[in-house]
């Protein structure tokens, strides 16, 4: 996979992030966007990250940019304290994705960067480099600073008698996920903590994993169990059961318990918050937290917003049970993790929480190595309405309605809908499925996955296609 700049940073294969070619991007981000007091830096565990870091912090050196080296912090830990000092930062993180791939993500001390920046970062490449400048300054505060948020904001007896499972694998944040856990009052247990590097997708959770958590909870009694992807921007919920808590639930229970009024979040979430009736407006928008958060900057008053992925963003000053929760405009797996998991106190359990939600639930994966052009040259065939009829036929499916905002979000007949999309930012094709049942979303999601494999495999003459 090339190197790609877009709506999540820079992302390619490692043997294709060059000094050079990090260096240029770099020096692009400083040119098109204000770094403020300057540039913090930090990074997940692959091991590829240590290195481009370094290359990172050459380059903003070689800018006369002043660089604070953070080390290994989840991206939220990452933002949370570069907007704290009015300082610009970039993530050193391939999120989900596997260890022989890495990436950037960008901040200007306002948060993430917005389509408009992104755009006028891929204008200032070739910025010639500066004469150089000081060796980066270390700082370990950010992770206690993000542990401090959560357990002043919630308080010590928030999850008080719960027995969380923590599955560490090789997330940067699983330290810290640690301490504050049992800085909110739980009994933390550790699992599958791992040495090396697991892209953890918690948007499509594998089969093995699954079958992981269910085993966890049976053998260790567990409330709960918490994870979260590479960076820690993604959370990762099972209940009692050790069934997963899909991401847009875990965002519509967190936007209540914080007393949102707007949410705002990627067509490719549940339709249950508009079901609810919990909110004063809902906003869709396509897929990406640069989408959301444009779409959060239109909404007044108590605003959130939150990806199928569960990534969570607080739009303003919200009140914890036991101390304030400034906002957080960037991507946050903790807020979505603590805030259910307080609820279920009161509820009886997680999954009775989650049981008190509209019957609205979403399943999704997605294809790897399915190159762009073909997903692509896939979605236009089924821009025709005589071709996506043929293609749901083959699926004893039809049609009630089509939403073009971002790849192909089919609402079918009996209610269910089915959302096809090309990933952006790796040659992956995601397919993504809402249903009454996480059972009848899993079924869907399965038949949906498999016609589309099918479908990509055949090329123009994919199965179903009605012949003249």
């Amino acid at each position: 996979m090339a190197p790609k700049f877009g709506t999540s940073g820079l992302r390619g294969l490692v043997t294709e992030l060059t000094e050079e070619l990090v260096a240029d991007h770099l020096r692009a981000f400083l040119a098109a966007c204000d770094p403020g007091t300057g540039l913090y830096v930090g990074r997940d565990l692959r091991p590829s990250s240590p290195e481009i870091a370094a290359s990172v912090a050459r380059a903003a050196g070689s800018a006369g940019i002043s660089v604070t080296d953070c080390g290994a912090v989840p991206t939220p830990a990452l933002a949370l304290a570069a907007m704290g000092a009015g300082a610009a930062a970039v993530m050193v993180t391939g999120s989900h994705i596997p260890a022989d791939r890495n990436g950037l993500k960008f901040y200007t001390p306002a948060g993430e960067i917005t389509k408009a920046e992104e755009a006028a970062i891929l204008a200032a490449l070739g910025t010639p480099a500066g004469a150089g400048g000081p060796g980066p300054a270390t700082d370990s505060s950010a992770g206690p600073a993000y542990v401090a948020r959560y357990v002043s904001a919630f308080g010590p007896q928030a999850l008080a008698g719960q027995r969380i499972g923590l599955y560490a694998h090789s997330a940067v944040g699983r330290d810290l996920m640690a301490e504050i856990f049992a800085g909110l009052g739980a009994e933390v247990i550790e699992l599958g903590r791992s040495e090396s590097f697991i892209p953890v997708d918690t948007e499509a959770v594998d089969p093995a994993t699954r079958q992981q958590l269910v085993d966890w909870a049976s053998e260790y009694r567990l409330d709960a169990v918490v994870s979260a992807d590479g960076d820690g921007d993604r959370p990762l919920l099972a209940d009692e059961t050790g069934r997963v808590v899909p991401g847009d639930v875990l965002g519509q229970i967190t936007a209540a318990e914080l007393g949102a009024e707007t949410v705002v979040t990627p067509v490719s979430s549940n339709t249950g918050a508009e079901v609810s009736g919990r909110f004063a407006r809902v906003i869709r928008t396509r897929i990406g937290s640069p989408f959301v958060i444009a779409g959060m900057g239109q909404a007044p008053g108590r605003t959130v917003g939150y990806e199928a992925n569960g990534g969570f963003l607080l739009g303003f000053d919200a009140a914890g049970p036991a101390g304030p929760l400034p906002r957080l405009m960037t991507r946050d797996a903790l807020l979505p993790l603590i805030a259910p998991l307080a609820a279920a106190k009161a509820a009886g359990g997680l999954a009775a929480r989650v049981a008190q939600e509209p019957a609205r639930f979403t399943a999704a994966d997605r294809l790897q190595e399915t190159p762009t052009e073909l997903s692509r040259a896939l979605l236009g065939r089924l821009s025709d309405a005589v071709e996506r009829a043929d293609f749901l036929a083959a699926l004893g499916l039809s049609e009630l309605a089509v939403d073009i905002t971002d790849g192909l979000r089919m609402t079918l007949a009996d209610g269910r809908i089915l959302h096809l999309r090309p990933s952006g930012n790796a040659p992956e094709f995601r397919v993504y499925a809402e249903a009454e049942t996480p059972e009848a979303a899993a079924d869907l999601l399965a038949r949906g996955l498999a016609h589309v494999r099918s479908a990509v495999d055949a090329g123009p003459a994919f199965p179903g296609r009605r012949e003249a």
